[in-house]
């Protein structure tokens, strides 16, 4: 799991998830989900069973109301953007959790055309 450095970004996501959560309308098109008590202390598992992955805890925080951590997620109904409006709002706030989503600025980073190249003479083979 990582979290964006970026703190404004981070603040600015989580407003933005939260004025989805409380603006959508019944009909509106989005995930609802029913928290259950073993998610109380535990929002990486609301994300898990949402999203199929434990990075979106923000989201979950934020539809949830919650500013901390440390706060006890209560039974709810949970009003969640789809995936590709979780998207659009990561996009609109400049907020990126997913490592496989953030540029690669190391200098000594290898670029994925070489990293099979250096494999291959690792492994002996040519």
């Amino acid at each position: 799991m990582s979290i964006e450095q970026n703190t404004a970004s981070v603040s600015d996501f989580y407003k933005r998830v939260r004025t989805f959560a409380s603006q959508t309308p019944v009909w509106g098109t989005a995930l609802r989900y029913q928290t259950m008590p073993d998610e109380r202390w535990d929002m990486t598992l609301v994300s898990q069973r949402v999203y199929g992955r434990r990075d979106e805890f923000l989201a979950v925080m934020a539809a949830a109301g919650l500013d901390s951590i440390e706060q006890q997620l209560t039974e709810q109904l949970l009003v969640l953007p789809t995936e590709a409006q979780l998207k659009d709002i990561k996009t609109a706030a400049g907020f990126v959790n997913l490592a496989d989503d953030r540029p690669v600025t190391s200098p000594t980073a290898i670029p994925p055309e070489y990293a099979l190249l250096l494999g291959s003479l690792t492994n002996g083979t040519s």
